[in-house]
């Protein structure tokens, strides 16, 4: 048995936040008794969410690769009304998707998406130190100096971040654009962006190509899913 919190966000029902804020609010029954944080249930159980009795099947884990493309927002409901990564996506097998990490508006590439929460947190929980890789091209001269201060460590205003590559790939014809290769182990927001902007460079296009052992294929469209095989859904 389970914790209640975990076994619904195992199945798709909503985050583990989420249901404890909705078992606080009395929303939550088991076996016709009101819900604490903490309390154990199976899916034997009879549980109900605001009145309504809850299928919990065995869950059919999935974990899907999308190619975000630019102009996308990695949000369900946005009050702008832009575009939603969830748009995109298939319908899941059970439950819902949850994205494991985010790309801002303006970042094109790998996204990870789950139907499993647990799954979700191993992915996403600090503790894992998981290398996220990038490619950036930057306005602005990057200098071996620059490249040693980002692996080095640039206080950021939301704490100290650093690069554990950083390393300078090319120029574009113009000259007037360079590209770079990082990889970080955190997923703070915009942080990419906001390193470079403490190195007076400037980000034109910013595209993950990895998260941990998954790298986007080079196969895969813009836009386009891609289920992973279940022996690499794990961490490594």
């Amino acid at each position: 048995m389970d914790k209640i919190q975990k076994l619904l966000a195992n199945h798709g029902i909503a985050s583990r936040r989420k249901v404890e804020e909705m078992i606080s609010a009395g929303r939550i029954t088991i076996n016709g008794k009101l819900a604490n944080i903490g309390d154990r249930a199976s899916i034997s159980d009879k549980i109900l969410v605001d009145g309504r009795q809850i299928a919990l099947d065995a869950v059919e884990t999935v974990l899907l690769m999308y190619h975000k493309p630019e102009g996308q927002i990695c949000t369900h409901d946005d009050p702008q009304d832009r575009p939603t990564v969830y748009e995109a996506l298939p319908e899941p097998p059970q439950g819902r998707w949850i994205s494991i990490g985010r790309l801002d508006f303006n970042t094109q590439g790998l996204l990870l998406f789950t139907n499993n929460g647990e799954l979700a947190n191993q992915w996403m929980h600090p503790s894992a130190n998981i290398e996220r890789e990038y490619l950036v091209r930057v306005r602005g001269q990057i200098t071996p100096d620059i490249l040693a201060r980002l692996e080095k460590g640039v206080m950021l205003d939301d704490g100290f971040a650093q690069c554990k590559i950083a390393e300078k790939l090319r120029e574009d014809q113009t000259k007037q654009n360079q590209w770079l290769r990082l990889v970080i182990t955190e997923g703070r927001n915009r942080e990419v962006r906001r390193l470079m902007e403490a190195c007076d460079l400037k980000v034109s296009q910013l595209k993950r190509i990895r998260f941990g052992h998954l790298s986007l294929p080079k196969s895969l469209p813009v836009g386009q899913t891609v289920q992973v095989p279940e022996k690499k859904h794990q961490p490594r």
